[in-house]
């Protein structure tokens, strides 16, 4: 848990009273009536709730709401989060932000998925920590700086390297740039290349541009912001808003 006083702690004691269970609840219908119309079936879209930057008290509503998958990029508050729900069984953590090697030891017994793998060497990690877990590769289609992922045309051995460690690839990830036609562009790029290497799941697609990821075949939406309401600006290239 971070110090008090911290910035994280500072963060989520400011968040917006928009995280009642109620108001989640009623959002979470919202979302998935936008997944229907966007052509996709809400009961095989799963909606992962980013927490990021909110308290506990989100991780409740959402818990509440009965939306146990439930993803964050920090280190930090994952493990925090983690804690708040201790006991509650069916939460899933899906860890979104880049994998930093010197947090996989502490993370490995509270992750259920790991989206956000982009080299081999986090692999070995988490590897090493958690033997069989379940991954996603993140793809890195907008060719802006500072953005985590691997290029398209690398995607496939990685997969092939993390199978090798015995990890289970289950499908791709990726963050969108900016802009309706760039995401329709990037989730069609990353579906295509679901397609070819056989894998089955696709991370794609935030509160902005979750129709366009939906139409093109995204199987899981990553949701912030039209769960849990404003945040404070989320860092370039994070994996949920």
């Amino acid at each position: 848990m971070p110090k008090r006083g911290s910035t994280w702690e500072t963060t989520i004691s400011t968040s917006p009273p928009s995280s009642a269970s109620d108001e989640v609840g009623h959002r979470l219908l919202a979302v998935r009536a936008r997944i229907e119309r966007a052509g996709g079936d809400p009961a095989r879209v799963r909606v992962i709730g980013v927490t990021k930057s909110f308290g506990p008290d989100a991780v409740r509503a959402a818990v509440d709401a009965e939306l146990t998958d439930l993803g964050e990029n920090y280190a930090a508050e994952l493990v925090a989060k983690a804690a708040a729900v201790a006991g509650t069984t069916d939460v899933v953590w899906h860890f979104l932000g880049a994998v930093q090697r010197n947090k996989v030891a502490q993370l490995a017994p509270l992750v259920g998925v790991w989206q956000s793998v982009a080299r081999v060497v986090e692999g070995e990690r988490i590897a090493r920590f958690a033997p069989q877990a379940q991954v996603l590769v993140q793809v890195e289609t907008t060719g802006l700086p500072g953005r985590n992922g691997c290029p398209p045309s690398a995607t496939g051995e990685v997969v092939a390297e993390l199978r090798d460690l015995g990890l289970v690839v289950g499908g791709l990830m990726t963050v969108a740039a900016p802009g309706e036609g760039a995401a329709k562009e990037a989730f069609e790029t990353v579906g295509r290349l679901a397609d070819r290497l056989g894998l089955e799941e696709r991370s794609m697609g935030m509160s902005d541009d979750l129709e366009a990821a939906v139409a093109a075949g995204s199987t899981m939406v990553r949701i912030g912001r039209a769960l849990f309401g404003d945040r404070l600006p989320a860092t370039a290239g994070s994996g949920g808003a």
